[in-house]
């Protein structure tokens, strides 16, 4: 199975119980847009975690009713992070939203040793992207949170977007190692973790998938491209997954394909007990529901 756009991907979810999410920092306008809108769509069943008013006030703008056990009082960011990431931790919590606080003040609360809720050694970011000019969703991994990451971050960035696809219901997600090119090159050290990669997916290793590397980017998603330099592969025009050599590779490609090429983007953080949505605090509210319908659509 492959998701052709964010639109399939939610009528998909009808008739699907919705999922209790957290709201860290709640008292935001687009983050609440986002969330009501996603709780008429029957997708999520929110908890709000912030400054209680505000809160209300800004539901009650929107013509959205409250319950009061549905808001959680908090006054300071490091006391919304501190109490979202609590009621995750006991239960309560099916995925993690950011809203008006900064993202390294929720992430310094979910990878606390002591009261945390990371599960994975390394985590990491998936900017998911509806391109018009490509044939299904793409994800692009690591923009966002490993800034160089050596072959064995990279394994676990692989790793962790493969087993988000499959949770997604893919059945063989195709991965591909981009590199500026598509031969191992001892001046491009990406090119030889890529070729890595490839075979450790071939042995097995990551379970159900088709990785390729190194691939550069026209070659991942052209099938012209791919024939006419005659480069053969199953991923070759085709990919789902692009897994980038570093953080600025990643970042420039996922803003590229959403603000040059008109894609429609959500960000997700995975790693942790629950999947955690960190769109920017200035993310218009489709782009955070976007994020919010990703994860409610993981099994």
């Amino acid at each position: 199975m492959v998701i052709a756009s964010f639109s399939e991907l939610k009528s998909r979810l009808c008739g699907l119980p919705p999922k209790a999410a957290i709201v860290a920092a709640a008292h935001d306008g687009h983050t609440l847009q986002a969330v009501f809108a996603a709780r008429r769509d029957k997708l999520i069943h929110p908890i709000l975690v912030g400054r209680r008013e505000e809160i209300l006030s800004i539901a009650g703008s929107l013509g959205e009713a409250l319950d009061p056990v549905q808001v959680v009082d908090a006054r300071d960011d490091g006391e919304c992070a501190a109490k979202s990431v609590a009621l995750v931790r006991s239960g309560e919590g099916a995925m993690l939203i950011k809203g008006m606080l900064p993202t390294g003040t929720l992430l310094k609360a979910v990878v606390n040793k002591e009261t945390g809720i990371r599960a994975s050694r390394v985590m990491s970011h998936v900017a998911i992207l509806d391109v018009p000019s490509y044939h299904k969703l793409l994800y692009v991994t690591d923009g966002g949170m490993v800034v160089a990451p050596d072959l064995e971050q990279k394994r676990h960035i692989l790793r962790n977007a493969l087993d988000f696809c499959r949770f997604l219901g893919y059945d063989c997600p195709k991965a591909a190692a981009l590199c500026a090119v598509e031969t191992v090159n001892p001046s491009m050290p990406e090119t030889a973790d890529a070729a890595v990669l490839k075979e450790e997916g071939e042995r097995g290793d990551f379970g159900p998938c088709i990785v390729e590397g190194p691939i550069a980017l026209d070659l991942a998603t052209d099938g012209e491209a791919a024939r006419v330099k005659r480069y053969h592969s199953p991923v070759a025009g085709d990919a789902d997954i692009l897994l980038a050599p570093s953080i600025a590779a990643g970042n420039l490609l996922g803003k590229s394909l959403y603000g040059l090429a008109g894609g429609e983007m959500a960000g997700v953080v995975l790693g942790a007990k629950v999947p955690i949505t960190v769109n920017s605090r200035g993310a218009t509210a489709e782009e955070k529901y976007w994020s919010i319908l990703i994860c409610a659509a993981m099994k």
